[in-house]
């Protein structure tokens, strides 16, 4: 009998599938586990993943996926808040959680020897909340709070002013933290409600890496893991319609925030690699031509960097600047130009080999910690993306050519073009450089 027959006969499971590094097993109640072993750590890291986050909500319950994030830690039928906490840190242990356009994840990352206990209470939290009107009332002004720290803190706001302005009619342009009116009205009714349309077993993928077999994690997902059963939530994907448009919001601020864009990819382009390259040479790092040209050489800015965000149905490629608003045209002057560069002229040879190689350090470095390594796997899953090995890895960055970065250069940035800013000015004093 196969290692995968044994697993299969013992823990009832519908299918289970092995690769060089993973194995992945969906069970008869429908939920995906995936893990991978290594021996060579003590530490193993366990997330369960759920296929929601602000583009499933609607109207009415924009945010929504962030405050149930908040309300799992809230308490159960058997542990307060306090307890949940307090035996995390008893174990020596990490726990957390986070939301995101298209998934939310709990994690916890423990001693080998913790693994069941820490499965055991993860799975209390997400199956078993109270959803409390005390506890929810006071989460409510948590995050009323945590959006006006956000909107008070104009470098973090310029990025959802910019995927909004982007995506105006597609549930990606929509904020995680939600709305003030939205959130303000989240109830005990609404929380059940949502909680009982998404936390199902089609909607949730359970990730661990570390020191931890496959079998063992199977068979605590099948011991402690009891969600309703139910498919996969419809996500309605569609590529998103964009046109060039220009966004200000006119605030006091010392720096205009600026963030300048396009359309990107979805996840599962195979030109996804050839983007991180486009991205490094533009604006990843020190090296990059953005920070020499805009920060080292002119003196305009202390942060300029570029960033790119893949989603299941489209993307987008933002650069990123604060400058004093007097050098705010010189700014967008100068990322234009150089974008022009790129599309016009491709990349250096020397510029590509920086990218890669510091591609592959990243690559090697990040997945040195087992967190990263379930993220890898869970975030893979939940977004229904394509799991490769290192050697894998390595082996696509390594075939990227200049022609392949020029081209997508040209591709990318002949198609709309979107600036949104956070300033001291108005709509008409930038204008002119769209």
């Amino acid at each position: 009998m196969t290692a995968a027959a044994t697993i299969a006969s013992r823990v009832g499971i519908t299918s289970t599938v092995s690769s060089t590094f993973y194995d992945k097993t969906v069970t008869n109640g429908g939920i995906e586990v995936i893990t991978e072993t290594i021996d060579a750590v003590r530490s193993v890291a366990i997330g369960i993943w759920f296929a929601v986050g602000s583009r499933d909500e609607g109207p009415a319950e924009a945010g929504m996926s962030h405050f149930m994030e908040h309300m799992m830690f809230k308490g159960t039928p058997t542990r307060t808040a306090a307890e949940i906490s307090e035996h995390f840190d008893r174990l020596g242990g990490e726990l957390n959680a986070f939301t995101s356009k298209e998934y939310t994840c709990f994690y916890a990352r423990v001693l080998d020897n913790h693994v069941d206990d820490a499965m055991e209470v993860l799975s209390d939290m997400v199956t078993s909340s109270l959803l409390a009107d005390e506890a929810i009332t006071s989460e409510r002004e948590v995050v009323l709070e945590e959006i006006s720290r956000h909107d008070d803190t104009p470098d973090d706001a310029i990025h959802e002013l910019f995927a909004s302005t982007l995506l105006p009619d597609h549930p990606l342009g929509l904020p995680v933290l939600g709305q003030r009116e939205t959130v303000g009205s989240f109830n005990n009714a609404a929380s059940v409600d949502f909680h009982r349309r998404h936390y199902v077993t089609g909607n949730v993928i359970v990730a661990a890496a570390g020191n931890v077999k496959h079998e063992q994690v199977v068979k605590l997902v099948e011991r402690y893991l009891k969600l309703p059963e139910g498919p996969r939530t419809p996500r309605g994907e569609r590529e998103p319609e964009v046109a060039s448009a220009l966004r200000v919001i006119r605030k006091e601020t010392e720096q205009a925030h600026i963030a300048w864009g396009v359309r990107g990819l979805r996840a599962d382009s195979e030109d996804r690699f050839t983007m991180s390259v486009l991205d490094s040479v533009l604006g990843g790092g020190m090296s990059s031509r953005l920070f020499q040209e805009v920060r080292e050489k002119n003196g305009l800015a202390y942060a300029v960097f570029s960033y790119h965000s893949l989603y299941l149905d489209t993307g987008q490629f933002t650069v990123y600047v604060g400058t004093r608003p007097s050098n705010a045209e010189q700014a967008i002057t100068i990322i234009k130009r150089e974008v022009d560069k790129i599309t016009e002229s491709g990349i250096t040879a020397e510029e590509l080999d920086r990218a890669k190689e510091s591609m592959k350090g990243s690559l090697v470095l990040g997945l040195e910690s087992t967190r990263a390594r379930m993220s890898r796997l869970g975030k893979s899953a939940v977004t229904n993306g394509q799991l490769l090995s290192m050697d894998e890895l390595v082996e696509r960055v390594d075939a990227i050519t200049g022609e392949d970065v020029q081209a997508l250069a040209q591709r990318l940035f002949s198609g709309p073009q979107v600036l949104a800013m956070i300033a001291p000015l108005d709509a008409e004093d930038v204008a002119h450089l769209m």
